[in-house]
Parts: C-alpha cells; structure tokens; sequence
C-alpha cells in the first residue's frame, strides 16, 4: 500500500456504521451508527468523532479544502439532525454520511 492509497480502516469503519446489518427479509441495511445515536446527543457526539478520523485521512492524503468541507458538511448534517429524537434514526439509516465519506475518499485519492 503507497502512502496515496486510503487506509483499510476507512471502509471497515464504514462498513461498521453504517451497514453491518441487515434488516432480515429486506434489502435495508444499517450499522452501529443510528443504535449508538439512541443515547442523545453523546451518542451522536461519539459518531462524529469516529468520522473525524476519515477526515484526518483525507488530510494524510492532502486531498485539498474542498473534500475535506464536504466530509465536514456530511459529519455535520448528520451530527445536527442526530438531535432530532427519531428523525436520527431514519437519517442514519438512509444517508449513511460514513459510507459517503469513504467513497469520496476513495474516489479523491484515486484521481477522480
């Protein structure tokens, strides 16, 4: 792995909150991410800080202000509708802000 390339722990941490699970009988998928933003507001508080952690890799990548402003703005959107009991839920489990974070990652680094 070269030093351009987007860590490993970027799509596990992904995968983990945002689609480890399946809802049985369903297409839907969900991670640790709406049941952790059960507890309100440090619950949510604790999901940003795990995403920060995308968004120091996209700084280990230099991967430029504008990325790293719509990684913010996917942390912070989710981050602020996480304070609304029962709209977290639904957000967290149709948005998926960490997935989107690490594709953009993905894709940035490679040159796209």
């Amino acid at each position: 792995m070269s030093d351009r390339e987007v860590r490993p722990w970027v799509e596990k941490i992904a995968h983990t909150m945002d689609t480890a699970y399946r809802v049985p009988g369903t297409k839907y998928r969900f991670g640790l991410d709406p049941i952790i933003g059960l507890v309100p507001i440090l619950g949510d508080t604790v999901t940003l800080i795990i995403g920060l952690g995308m968004l120091r890799e996209a700084r280990r990548l230099e991967l430029g202000a504008g990325v790293m402003a719509r990684m913010v703005w996917n942390l912070a959107l989710d981050w602020l509708v996480g304070l609304v009991p029962g709209l977290d839920i639904i957000l967290d489990t149709a948005v998926k802000a960490h997935t989107k974070n690490a594709r953009l990652l993905k894709a940035k680094a490679a040159g796209k």
